[in-house]
């Protein structure tokens, strides 16, 4: 059998040709050309894997990322389609400085935990636990001083869709754990200590 992502590649290419053509003519006849054709979100190829450092990979093993928004090309705002096994995590409770984030739950059931963290006095508490199911959504907007994470204590798969804009020059703080991290001048992610000093690749 042909694998699944070969088979997305083809059928992507081939729309592309129709594109094209649908565009030829749509210039000479003004018509407007016809949008991306649409696939099914779970044929689009999920990735496991993390670019946390080592010390943290384990707390997010089991997680799985399909990047719908990158497959389609899209360059303003990202949308993943992501999984968790059962006791995985989508991230450790962090939150952004310029992007703002939202969450819809497709299937299974979630649990939400947000931390609200003082900033005068760099204390932090839990604000609560609440668990999402199905339909269930919730946003997150840039720079709230509540830190989240979306986790599976349930006994099956929760699959959701994660949404956010493509901010540059983003910052990640992360109150529990000796990290933070913030985006280069190339969009790639670097992770530190809280004391500034990198973590060894």
């Amino acid at each position: 059998m042909v694998a699944v992502s070969g088979v997305i590649r083809a059928a992507r290419q081939f729309r592309r040709l129709e594109w094209k053509d649908a565009a030829k003519k749509a210039l000479s006849t003004k018509i407007k050309p016809p949008a991306t054709a649409p696939v099914s979100a779970s044929e689009v190829p999920g990735k496991e894997g993390t670019i946390y450092p080592k010390k943290f990979a384990g707390l997010v093993a089991g997680r799985s990322k399909a990047k719908l928004g990158d497959f389609f090309g899209l360059s303003n705002f990202g949308v993943n389609r992501t999984t968790l096994k059962p006791g995985s995590s989508s991230a450790l409770l962090h939150n952004h400085q310029t992007p703002d984030e939202f969450v819809y739950i497709l299937e299974g059931e979630a649990t939400l935990s947000q931390l609200l963290v003082d900033e005068d006095t760099s204390t932090s508490r839990v604000v609560e636990k609440t668990v999402m199911k199905e339909g269930d959504c919730v946003g997150f907007p840039f720079g709230s001083p509540v830190a989240h994470c979306i986790s599976n204590e349930s006994s099956q798969d929760v699959s959701f869709l994660e949404i956010g804009d493509r901010s540059p020059n983003d910052s990640v703080a992360y109150p529990t754990a000796d990290l933070k991290a913030f985006l280069d001048d190339d969009g790639a992610w670097k992770f530190l200590h809280k004391d500034d000093s990198p973590y060894e690749s």
